[in-house]
């Protein structure tokens, strides 16, 4: 994706308003905050020969630092969600000014992804670890024809909807309960990150033999430069998914049994009616895998007639994923803002 020429580190770092002093500096701590358009994305997480928006940040903050760093973000959006506030924590050992980073970052990444703001925090910040609230909001287009440009960003729903039982049954999930029966179904998680794991092994060995063998060729041909320029980044894409495998999972690793913590609060949960879009809002403490858009489906079965209202109670106390209704789509699910002391 990014073009790499041969520039000097001293001409990069005139680029980037840094002077060479040759003095080592310490690690610095950034909090970025950054807005994209899922649509295009596998996601937030970093995947084996897939485009997300971690890798492709890693990829353009190592093109212009020549630094090697994963950002952690406040949580790991799915593919085709989008977000208008994430924020993502880093260390580099760069000085350059925060304010030219954020500068150079909106240079080269693509434009599905802008950078908001990037400031230097202390060392102990993580943008996860450290957050105190999330706010999503899911839009519903309820018009009878949705724009082509705003299909992306909606989930079209032109059929009848009692919204006032909706508006009732969101506000059934304030407070503190235990959102298992909206939480992505554990045995396929635990049976996609084993599948990813073992893909991730078959990739790596499968690469490390093409690579031999490119390399070869390039030797031959006269271009071992450029084949080991590619060996080593298709080499980063692996090793870097192998580790926010570690550093991005919300819930306890497969292999050790430990106690999964469903308990999460929600301050507030809201439908709201603004035009032809009708719209959710939460905001809680933290988010389970999928939890947002497993409420938004149950929401929706109240709306239909499906389902009861009250219905929404007992769902949350059978702590039981089949009980509640089917996921709703990526599409309408936006990631507003983060929350920090």
């Amino acid at each position: 994706m990014f073009e790499r020429k041969p520039v000097s580190i001293s001409a990069q770092l005139l680029f980037l308003g840094v002077k060479n002093t040759g003095v080592s500096i310490l690690p610095r701590n950034f909090k970025l905050t950054l807005a994209y358009d899922g649509h295009d994305f596998a996601g937030w997480q970093v995947q084996p020969d897939q485009v997300s928006v971690q890798g492709t940040l890693v990829s353009a903050i190592e093109h212009l630092t020549g630094e090697k760093t994963l950002p952690q973000g406040s949580g790991r959006t799915d593919a085709g969600v989008h977000a208008l506030a994430q924020t993502a924590s880093f260390t580099l050992e760069s000085p350059i000014p925060a304010e030219n980073l954020l500068r150079a970052l909106n240079n080269v990444l693509p434009q599905a992804i802008r950078v908001l703001d990037i400031s230097e925090m202390p060392p102990d910040f993580h943008a996860r670890h450290s957050a105190t609230a999330k706010t999503y909001r899911y839009h519903i287009y309820r018009g009878a024809i949705c724009s082509p440009f705003q299909a992306r960003y909606v989930y079209h729903h032109p059929y009848p909807l009692d919204e006032q039982k909706m508006i009732q049954a969101a506000a059934l999930v304030e407070g503190e309960h235990d959102f298992t029966s909206f939480a992505a179904v554990d045995p396929e998680k635990r049976k996609l990150t084993a599948s990813k794991g073992e893909n991730l092994k078959r990739s790596k060995q499968e690469q490390f033999v093409r690579n031999d063998d490119e390399r070869d060729v390039g030797e031959r041909d006269g271009a071992k430069k450029d084949t080991a320029e590619q060996d080593s980044a298709e080499r980063n894409n692996l090793v870097l998914a192998e580790e926010n495998f570690a550093l991005e999972r919300e819930e306890p690793p497969t292999n050790q049994a430990l106690p999964v913590n469903n308990v999460r609060t929600i301050f507030h949960s809201s439908w709201d009616r603004h035009a032809d879009e009708l719209i959710y809002t939460v905001r809680g403490n933290g988010f389970l895998h999928h939890m947002v858009r497993n409420l938004v489906g149950t929401f929706l079965m109240v709306g239909k007639g499906s389902l009861k209202i009250e219905d929404v109670r007992r769902i949350l106390d059978l702590r039981d994923r089949s009980a509640a209704a089917a996921t709703a789509p990526a599409s309408g699910l936006f990631l507003v803002s983060v929350e920090y002391e």
